[in-house]
């Protein structure tokens, strides 16, 4: 047990509860949401460890009691399930106190684009932003449409939202990279098997916290915008591009009616995109790896197949293979995510005590 750094921790937590009585901080929202956000940091550990030192203190009391011949036997099960308790609170402690990823309490945007198989790509790209927003309803968390292009047969060539909420990250950072297909398209007439891939990004949410985007480094473009929409298509100007000129990185949007709406959702989305390669950027000088073990995949890294003839899900990364491929395109694709982060805690916790050695 990490004794000490978990009383430091402790001390910080009750610190930081009279800090919040203080009127001064009441009434600054940018420190109360700092402390707000370090205190639930804080509040599972230390309540883990508070737990375990009551359960130490008791563990002589136990002993006393199994010396009495009436007591023996429910004394000896009470030692025998707190001992027990303890070593799976130590366990879950050591899990807490692993290096933790900067990003992991924030909302994500998804990008998931049809990239190989032409209109079954795109249809699958349907498919996964299905997928990703009913998991997202089922966790509580916001889903916010940033852009989409729908396509002709179904499906979208690209769409970008916001999934908003409780450490989102943390949970999605595992998605990026390419996911294929294996099935037999509405179009195939002979009933054969195609292989197609649609590539998802997930990338942290950027906040005025982690820079500022100079809007004198940005070019604002208005043009009509196209497809389904209505009267308002082709004439007006709703449609934005916002492009950053010194990476020369843009993003455009069309999706809402309003202008103001397009070029707030296309400057979110620059922000994050232009964040996401700085800490890339920053990792590659340092020669850093990524803070998951499992890594934050590129585009062009195959980590899944969904095979629908044999109702299968293959992630490549970790070799886990569940045979509930039509609960997980429902939404439940957290039956993989959570092998995901059990194998990345288990990796991690593997690396420390290596170090350790």
């Amino acid at each position: 047990m990490y004794v000490e750094r978990l009383k430091a921790m402790e001390k910080r937590y009750e610190e930081i509860n009279e800090l919040m009585q203080d009127p001064s901080i009441v009434t600054d929202v940018k420190k109360l949401t700092g402390l707000v956000k370090e205190q639930r940091s804080l509040e599972k550990p230390v309540m883990l460890f508070r737990e375990y030192t009551k359960l130490e203190d008791s563990i002589d009391d136990l002993k006393e009691m199994k010396k009495d011949p009436e007591m023996q036997e429910m004394a000896s099960m009470e030692l025998e399930e707190t001992l027990a308790r303890m070593d799976k609170i130590e366990e879950e402690i050591k899990i807490l106190l692993l290096p933790k990823d900067p990003n992991d309490d924030k909302n994500v945007i998804v990008e998931i684009r049809g990239a190989v198989g032409g209109d079954e790509a795109n249809i699958f790209a349907g498919d996964l932003y299905r997928m990703y927003t009913k998991y997202a309803e089922a966790q509580g968390w916001k889903v916010e449409v940033m852009d989409m292009v729908p396509s002709e047969m179904g499906g979208y060539s690209l769409v970008s939202f916001m999934l908003s909420g409780d450490s989102v990250y943390s949970y999605m950072k595992y998605e990026s990279g390419g996911h294929r297909v294996q099935r037999v398209p509405e179009t195939e007439s002979q009933g054969r098997i195609h292989t197609s891939i649609a590539t998802v990004l997930v990338m942290p949410e950027a906040s005025e916290i982690d820079f500022d985007l100079d809007m004198n480094d940005i070019r604002v473009d208005t043009f009509c915008s196209s497809g389904p929409g209505g009267q308002g298509v082709n004439t007006t100007y709703s449609a934005v591009r916002v492009t950053h000129i010194p990476t020369g990185m843009y993003v455009a949007c069309q999706i809402h009616r309003s202008q103001h709406e397009n070029k707030a959702a296309a400057l979110a989305l620059l922000k994050t995109r232009i964040y996401d390669q700085m800490v890339r950027e920053k990792e590659e000088k340092e020669g850093a790896t990524r803070q998951s073990l499992i890594g934050h995949g590129e585009r062009s890294e195959k980590i899944r197949t969904y095979n629908y003839p044999q109702n299968r899900c293959t992630d490549h990364r970790i070799g886990f293979t569940i045979n509930r491929l039509d609960a997980i395109m429902d939404g439940r694709i957290d039956l993989v995510i959570n092998q995901l982060i059990e194998e990345d805690q288990r990796r991690k916790l593997s690396a420390e005590e290596n170090v350790k050695l």
